[in-house]
């Protein structure tokens, strides 16, 4: 099965060139939900204010060599290795979340656009890349949702509590999980029931991808130029406005000791 692709079997019923044109309207989806929740949040005027604001405040001038270091350094740590969440478990989850969510979105466009269709070969390591980032994205994802969310370890509430930030999260575990289940049963001969989760895969999709005006899908592209922006207001010594360091060590009393801190 992780060798196998599943859009080749299914490019028998439904045609390559359908395949293809669900993920360009899935991606055109991506761009006027990210556009339109930025016009009506007002997300891009708020960073453009702030960097104006940054910069006449700033104490020191950064180079272009320095800052095009501190852009490369923020992307290789802060965002590639979710860093803000510090070393736990709630930073692993993630780091397997994101890695494969990447991807299962790479490898199914890959084998849709270039190993589905009449006439093209198989590609046993993009299969398998496939099958892979579902199975991370899983991992990540169920880890999160059933044991490290803030709401649930912190704040008591139950796991089944769904509120709409939850949309993005349920909506990709959606995906991931359906995507895999077709494959097992696709493989297996089970027509009915591959067909039922094809489907089910399908309207995953058209959530996660159509709903990210209401979701937290846009966040991937609000937390890369926030982490940057920090890193260079800390850089040019304008500090997004807060003050500098205090010189005294932190203090927190013996009480910091009575508990496990777990309150994000």
């Amino acid at each position: 099965m992780l060798e196998t692709n599943p859009f080749s079997i299914l490019a028998e019923t439904v045609s390559p060139f359908a395949m293809q044109s669900f993920i360009i309207a899935m991606v055109t989806l991506i761009a006027l939900g990210t556009i339109i929740q930025m016009i009506h949040h007002k997300n891009l005027t708020y960073f453009l204010n702030n960097a104006k604001k940054a910069k006449l405040q700033a104490t020191r001038e950064i180079g272009t060599g320095e800052k095009v270091s501190i852009i490369a350094k923020t992307t290789v740590v802060d965002i590639g290795t979710t860093s803000e969440l510090g070393f736990g478990k709630r930073r692993l989850a993630h780091v397997l979340g994101m890695y494969g969510t990447i991807l299962f979105w790479v490898s199914s466009g890959i084998l849709v656009f270039c190993y589905t269709g009449v006439g093209k070969s198989n590609s046993e390591m993009w299969s398998m890349l496939w099958h892979a980032g579902a199975i991370l994205t899983c991992l990540g994802g169920y880890w999160f949702w059933f044991f490290l969310r803030v709401d649930v370890s912190a704040e008591a509430h139950p796991w089944y509590r769904i509120i709409k930030a939850d949309l993005f999260v349920l909506a990709l575990l959606a995906c991931a999980t359906f995507g895999l289940a077709w494959s097992y049963t696709q493989f297996g001969g089970q027509v009915g029931l591959s067909y039922l989760f094809f489907t089910l895969f399908v309207a995953a999709n058209l959530i996660l991808f159509g709903g990210v005006y209401w979701s937290k899908f846009a966040h991937m592209f609000y937390k890369p130029g926030a982490a940057i922006q920090k890193n260079l207001a800390e850089a040019d010594g304008s500090r997004d406005n807060l003050p500098p360091p205090a010189d005294a060590p932190e203090q927190f009393g013996l009480g910091i000791k009575r508990e496990e801190p777990k309150h994000y």
